[in-house]
């Protein structure tokens, strides 16, 4: 995974300490264990996560972007967030699926 600078980017002047954590250890040293779970499998978890707390913005579709460049397919993603639509919520899974389409038909 390419180096995330987002955090620094948006918030670095108002929240330093936030930016950091965002840049270094979430994007960092989180996601870079892909000897424990691959980055394809952090962002199908990530992408249902979003999705059922209800985090239906910028950061749910970079992180189905994500998922893309990770190598999950359309029609994997349509089983996601169709199974996902039963426990996250039926709404939340109409917005994922805008999003996905866009994506994955763009």
């Amino acid at each position: 995974m390419a180096k995330v600078t987002a955090g620094r980017d948006e918030l670095g002047e108002f929240a330093p300490k936030f930016a950091e954590l965002n840049d270094d250890v979430l994007f960092g040293q989180v996601w870079s264990r892909e000897d424990k779970l691959s980055a394809r499998d952090r962002s199908i978890v990530t992408v249902t996560a979003l999705m059922a707390g209800g985090i239906l913005d910028s950061s749910l579709k970079f992180h189905l972007q994500n998922a893309k460049n990770h190598g999950v397919t359309g029609e994997e993603m349509t089983e996601i967030l169709t199974h996902a639509a039963f426990y996250a919520g039926w709404p939340k899974a109409w917005a994922a699926f805008r999003m996905a389409k866009e994506i994955w038909e763009g």
